[in-house]
Order: C-alpha cells, then sequence, then structure tokens
C-alpha cells in the first residue's frame, strides 16, 4: 500500500532584533523565499494526491461493479418461440431443443413477439428483449476487402471464366439484358473438380470485379456442435445477405453439408442434414432471393445430394477440369509474369512436360525454379531450372499427381 509523501519542513523566522534595517529586510526576503519553496512543494503534493485519489475512485467504482456482477446471476439467450394468454410464452433456449413454458413481466408483455431473441434468468423468466442481431460469425464472413485476384491471373479454363461471368456478374452488372430476353438469370453456381484447378481463384476474380457485397465461408463452418446452430448461421448468412443487396455468397467444400442423405440415426449425421435442409430452403423457398448469387465449389461432386443440384438451386454445374497443354502453357507464363525468366525458357516444352499438372502445381513449379536459381546463386531463372524444378516435384511421394479422370473414380 502506497504511504502520503513526507510534509517539507515547515521555515521558522528567527531574526535578531538588534540587525540593521538592511540585513533584517535581507533576512525577511530569505524567509519569504523559503515559505514560496514550501509552498510549491505542498501544492505539487496536493497534485498527486487528487490524481491518486482520482485514480483510487476509479478502482473503487470498477471493483463495486465487478461485486454487483458477481452477485447477480447469469441470464441465458432464448427464442420467443409463441406467445399464449394470460402474458405466457413458449421459449427455447438456444444450444437445446427444450421448449418453456413461463411468463412475461407486464412491463414489457406488449413489446414481445414471436421470434423475438430474449434474456432468461434461471427460472426462465424473460428480463429483456434483445437485439436481432446477425451472429457474430455470419458478419466475419464477410469480405470487405476486394481479393487482389483478376481474371487475367487464370489461365486453361476460359471457357469455364465465361460461363461464370455470365451467371453471376452480368445478372448484377446487366440486369436489364434479362430483363428485354424475358429470362430469369441463373440464381447458383456449381463450380466442381478436382483440387487445384482454380475454383477458389475463379470466386475471387468475380469478387474483385463486382461491387456487390460478397460473403464466404467454407461448407465445415456450418457443421455444429449443438442442435439447431448451424441451420441458424444459414439462416444469418442469407438475412444479411438479404440486407445488404445485391450481394454474392460463396460456399467453398459445399460437400461438407450437402452430402448424399442417409439412414443415420446419429445426431452428428442428423445435424448435418438438418443444416442441409435449411441450405435448401434458403436457396429455393417461398421468398424471393433478390439478387443474390451463390457460387460453390467442391472436389467431391459425387457426393452430393441430388435436391442440391437440382435447377433453381444450382442452374449450372461447371465442371473446371486439369489443364489442356495450352492452359498449362498460359498458367506458366501467369506465374512467372513478375519473375526474372532467361529468354531461352521455352514454355511449351515445359507445357509438354507438365502432363497432369493442376494450376496450382504450376504455381508451386514456378516457385520451385526460383529456388533452384537462388541456390545456385543466380538472379535469372533458366530452362532448366524448370527441368530440375518438375524432377523434383515428380520424385516426391507427397505431391503425387492425380489426372482429374481418376480422381472420382479412384
Amino acid at each position: 500500500m502506497s504511504r502520503s509523501p513526507s510534509l517539507p519542513d515547515r521555515p521558522h523566522r528567527d531574526i535578531d532584533p538588534e540587525l540593521p534595517d538592511d540585513e533584517r529586510l535581507e533576512a525577511l526576503r530569505g524567509h519569504f523565499e523559503d515559505i514560496v519553496d514550501v509552498n510549491d512543494q505542498l501544492e505539487d503534493q496536493l497534485d498527486d494526491a487528487e490524481e491518486r485519489r482520482k485514480r483510487l475512485r476509479e478502482k473503487v467504482d470498477r471493483v463495486e461493479r465487478e461485486n454487483e456482477s458477481l452477485k447477480s446471476s447469469s441470464l441465458y439467450i432464448a427464442t420467443v418461440e409463441d406467445i399464449m394468454d394470460n402474458d405466457e410464452v413458449v421459449v427455447k433456449q438456444h444450444g437445446n431443443n427444450q421448449e418453456v413454458l413461463t411468463d412475461v413481466s407486464p412491463r414489457i408483455a406488449e413489446e414481445v413477439e414471436p421470434g423475438d431473441r430474449v434474456a432468461v434468468n434461471d427460472s426462465f423468466a424473460i428480463q429483456t428483449i434483445l437485439n436481432a442481431e446477425t451472429d457474430a460469425r455470419a458478419q466475419s464472413m464477410e469480405i470487405t476487402e476486394k481479393p487482389a485476384v483478376g481474371y487475367e491471373d487464370i489461365g486453361g479454363i476460359d471457357e469455364q471464366v465465361r460461363e461464370v461471368r455470365e451467371a453471376v456478374e452480368q445478372p448484377l452488372t446487366d440486369p436489364e439484358i434479362f430483363d428485354e430476353v424475358g429470362i430469369e438469370p441463373p440464381s447458383g453456381v456449381l463450380l466442381y473438380g478436382p483440387p487445384g484447378t482454380g475454383k477458389t481463384m475463379l470466386a475471387k476474380a468475380v469478387a474483385n470485379k463486382t461491387d456487390a457485397t460478397f460473403i464466404k465461408m467454407a461448407g465445415s463452418e456450418l457443421v455444429r456442435k449443438f442442435i439447431g446452430e448451424g441451420s441458424r448461421l444459414v439462416r444469418d448468412l442469407f438475412e444479411m445477405a438479404r440486407e445488404r443487396e445485391p450481394a454474392i455468397i460463396f460456399i467453398d467444400e459445399i460437400d461438407a453439408i450437402a452430402t448424399t442423405r442417409s439412414e443415420s440415426k446419429t445426431s452428428g449425421d442428423a445435424e448435418v442434414q438438418r443444416t442441409m435442409m435449411q441450405l435448401l430452403s434458403e436457396m429455393d423457398g417461398f421468398e424471393a432471393r433478390g439478387e443474390i448469387r451463390i457460387i460453390a465449389a467442391t472436389n467431391r461432386f459425387d457426393m452430393l445430394d441430388r435436391a442440391i443440384l437440382r435447377p433453381g438451386r444450382f442452374d449450372r454445374l461447371i465442371e473446371v477440369p486439369e489443364p489442356d497443354r495450352d492452359g498449362r502453357e498460359q498458367i506458366l507464363e501467369i506465374h512467372t509474369r513478375g519473375m526474372n525468366v532467361n529468354d531461352a525458357v521455352d514454355f511449351a516444352d515445359l507445357a509438354d512436360d507438365t502432363t497432369g499438372y493442376s494450376g496450382a502445381e504450376i504455381e508451386s513449379l514456378a516457385t520451385e525454379a526460383g529456388m533452384f536459381a537462388i541456390r545456385n546463386e543466380r538472379e535469372e531463372i533458366t530452362h532448366q531450372d524448370f527441368v530440375d524444378a518438375i524432377e523434383k516435384i515428380e520424385d516426391d511421394d507427397s505431391s503425387e499427381v492425380v489426372a482429374s479422370a481418376g480422381y472420382f473414380y479412384q
């Protein structure tokens, strides 16, 4: 515990009355200077004491608030399911499937409506009405900064790029053309194919080229532990998209929640299926979807439930295969654009040597070639560096190349 500072010595006036007037005046001046000096020290100590008192007061207030919080009981989040007569309501606490009939205070009885999020105590009595805020997890999935990927950064899938732009970008940037033709624009696009072929990059390019709100999520993020949480998160995501139209929702790894339904009775499988049915409802329910476009991607097309593949949910199923020879050459040129490559490097020859490589593997090949140049203390990358990189990648068992034709049916 801090101690109060000691007070300065009090100056005493002890002047010989027999002194001449000039000497007595000089002594009084010295005494006055001592008094002024002591006064300054006391003022400084008083200011320090006031500051210390202020800090202690803030600490006391904080401790008092913490004490009050500890003495009060915790409140739980619940949803109002139904309103009965005599100021009684049915509430369901979040995190379990239990519905409880409870009372509501006359003070807020007229304000409570079905669907409201409320705070209840241990007896399930409603204490307050909460704002209908979107789940914070849903808000965190909104992409605020545009990805630094354009269509020019994607090679080997020109036809797929065109189809995605027609189905996703054009309805948002030029909706009049669809009205003139008299058709509804495609509402959803599913990209499928082996890993590393550019599905996610294609979605990033769409986000870069449109001014729509872009919401990205992985299918695995929708698989929640407690009953109803996954479907609620899906509902919040689409509600956020409706509030911020036009919007694009990108669901990566959709196979995590859209696998073929089975007769499994485990609670985990049931929750995944419940989440998928909520997704189906949001994609093609009674409410108009508005200016919301959906892009989904998967590496396991064979696992998807047929219900999610029908028109109206995904109007275009676009296969993104491994690049052909021309595509591989184009991808090599894209990924070496910013590299110091020797003019003698033959990209056509390298494209012939990389049969079965995906776009991601070709990007890794370019990086590996640069590493060989660094290892040999050169600033320029030669054709031999690419050849050595190909040999290294093919010798690495962990990067075995699997062609798209064998990926789904091995």
